[in-house]
């Protein structure tokens, strides 16, 4: 049985406004297609990929940022933006793998609840690959990738029309003490991690590029088809 394709875009250092651009036109390009049932093999999206080329705060639709903090962060020399995914604030920057996923899950045979729980396991599989014991993701309000009671991955995704956007936030050389700032995902007394502290040697986010990708082909079941950034 052919397996639903997946485009990957592999941005590099890029902008998060310009993350959030590429987005958008992907958004409107799945939801512009008609059709609920996917023949098998279907393309069922694109796998969006960078490293934030900066600092970055960003709320949920829950909020999690007053005015004052946002321009407390932004006097830090800190972009802030609002945006629609769930959860609160969080923390994106260089040394960290975005991974935005505009799939439509039809397309998947996936519901939004299982499309979270899939993103998590490929963050695990990925320590696991790389190495690194013991991680494991947590039931609501703690969503997303845990080791102990340190986030390595941040989770928060979007879904409408069947179609998702946002995805995660895997913490690979992440100068960690940007998080001090915020309260992460509003999450009192716990702490964030990164994959370069737990293994005591800096990982960057290309060397977690292929066992990721690895990881997403195992878990999603589909088949993912490089393509150029540009096109």
């Amino acid at each position: 049985m052919p397996k639903p394709a997946v485009r990957v875009l592999w941005l590099g250092r890029l902008h998060y406004a310009e993350l959030l651009g590429l987005q958008e036109r992907w958004l409107r390009r799945m939801q512009a297609e008609p059709g609920t049932e996917a023949p098998l093999g279907a393309e069922a999206g694109a796998l969006l990929l960078c490293e934030p080329a900066g600092p970055v705060y960003t709320a949920g639709l829950r909020g999690g940022l007053t005015p004052e903090e946002t321009a407390r962060l932004r006097a830090l020399g800190a972009e802030v933006h609002a945006t629609g995914r769930g959860g609160l604030a969080t923390f994106h920057g260089p040394g960290q793998l975005l991974c935005h996923p505009v799939l439509d899950l039809r397309h998947l045979g996936l519901r939004l609840r299982t499309h979270v729980a899939a993103l998590e396991a490929c963050a695990v599989r990925l320590c696991e690959l790389l190495g690194l014991r013991g991680v494991r993701a947590r039931p609501p309000p703690y969503t997303g990738v845990w080791l102990g009671e340190c986030k390595i991955c941040a989770i928060g995704v979007r879904c409408g029309r069947h179609i998702t956007s946002h995805g995660l936030a895997l913490n690979c050389s992440t100068d960690l003490t940007w998080f001090e700032h915020i309260v992460p995902c509003g999450l009192v007394g716990t702490g964030v991690t990164s994959l370069s502290k737990e293994l005591q040697r800096r990982v960057t986010v290309d060397e977690v590029m292929s066992p990721f990708l690895m990881a997403f082909e195992e878990t999603y079941k589909c088949t993912l088809v490089s393509e150029d950034s540009l096109n």
